[in-house]
């Protein structure tokens, strides 16, 4: 059960993102990261046209890496949801609320909306905000498909981490720790598309996210399944 529900004073919520954004920042700064696959990716990062996708479990260094590309990121309309967006609002995004449950589809048509309006990045937590842990769900696709912005998978693992008992088996690396940030291949959703390509799609993502999370949780001795 969260601390936090919608009766929560407004300047509790202010204090949850600045205080998240803190504790974010002088853990994930203590790190030492290695990145994986970036060159591969660079030409497209560098359009600031593409689509990040990560895990519900990875957020936090990869929020905290990726912080300051004023990106439109979707976060769920829970309480949880809530933390979520405030602390990705204190690291220079903008942010949707919606998921597959509550007011999804009015959050993906702002999300649409934002992107096409500038050059600026996506990004969605696609087996958010409830799971099933590592299930693509297709909103991700279909705003690939409506923007035309490849998606570029990415996912993080630690030497020495904490993974909590939560539904996604949320991850916090220990202070100091070696850590892998890892892009995987993009993909492009065509723009016309029928169904049973559509679902190939978040198969091909869904594959590629478990490949690049579980061969990088393994090089450090993790089974985080």
């Amino acid at each position: 059960m969260s601390l936090f529900t919608d009766n929560t004073p407004e300047i509790c919520w202010r204090l949850v993102g600045l205080l998240g954004k803190w504790a974010i920042d002088l853990l994930a700064g203590s790190l030492r990261v290695e990145v994986i696959g970036h060159e591969k990716v660079r030409p497209i990062m560098e359009t600031r046209r593409f689509i990040l996708s990560f895990w519900h479990s990875r957020i936090l260094v990869i929020s905290f890496m990726h912080k300051g590309w004023n990106s439109v990121v979707m976060a769920s309309r829970s309480a949880d949801g809530e933390i979520i967006a405030r602390v990705i609002e204190r690291q220079g995004h903008a942010v949707v609320r919606g998921s597959t449950g509550k007011g999804g589809l009015r959050a993906l048509a702002r999300q649409i909306k934002l992107l096409n309006e500038k050059d600026r990045p996506g990004g969605m937590i696609p087996d958010g905000p409830q799971g099933p842990r590592h299930r693509v769900q297709p909103g991700i696709i279909a705003l690939a498909q409506k923007t035309g912005y490849p998606i570029i998978p990415v996912s993080c693992s630690a030497r020495k981490l904490k993974a909590f008992h939560s539904w996604d088996r949320f991850i916090v690396p220990y202070p100091f720790t070696r850590c892998r940030l890892v892009y995987g291949k993009p993909m492009v959703v065509p723009g016309k598309a029928s169904a049973r390509t559509l679902e190939a799609c978040r198969l091909q993502l869904e594959t590629e996210m478990r490949r690049i999370t579980f061969t990088h949780d393994r090089h450090y001795g993790h089974e985080l399944l």
